[in-house]
């Protein structure tokens, strides 16, 4: 169970770049989650992964010798989930399908991969601490770093509105 959750069905042993396989495989099931139950159901799974990740990311990497396996890519999914967040927010604000807002949709996808890939400033601290909250933290900013800009984005394009 923990190799599943922690590889995103197995998500994470696709390559190259199991980091990208998991960010793109998280863009549906965000889709999927806001269909269901919109913003507070993709916020509240985002937290539920959170939970189960730091979880299955401990007991996955306890004696591995690796601090942050490739092929752990749930800590993707939830930096692309919180990057989605504003795309689900602004779908359901608007009465629109969360496709209509593929911009966003794809902001948010290269905008995550950046910060998560650069991981600037606090993102490369927390990446160092070596652990499974630090796996998944460091995700996490980078996602609100990338949501940050989605919405910076949405407001040049849309105004303050």
């Amino acid at each position: 169970m923990t190799r599943l959750i922690a590889t995103f069905f197995y998500i994470g042993l696709l390559r190259p770049a199991p980091g990208t396989w998991g960010s793109l495989a998280a863009i549906p099931i965000a889709w999927g989650i806001h269909w269901l139950a919109g913003p507070i159901g993709l916020a509240l799974a985002t937290i539920g992964l959170f939970a189960a990740g730091l979880w299955a990311t401990e007991r996955e990497t306890l004696d591995s010798g690796d601090e942050d396996p490739s092929e752990i890519v749930v800590d993707e999914v939830i930096g692309q989930w919180i990057a989605l967040l504003p795309v689900s927010v602004g779908a359901a604000s608007a009465g629109v399908a969360f496709g209509a807002l593929w911009p966003g949709i794809v902001t948010a996808f290269f905008a995550f991969r950046l910060f998560d890939i650069w991981k600037p400033f606090v993102i490369g601290t927390v990446d160092r601490r070596g652990d499974a909250l630090g796996i998944l933290l460091d995700d996490a900013l980078a996602g609100v770093a990338a949501a940050a800009v989605v919405i910076a984005f949405a407001v040049l394009a849309h105004g303050a509105a």
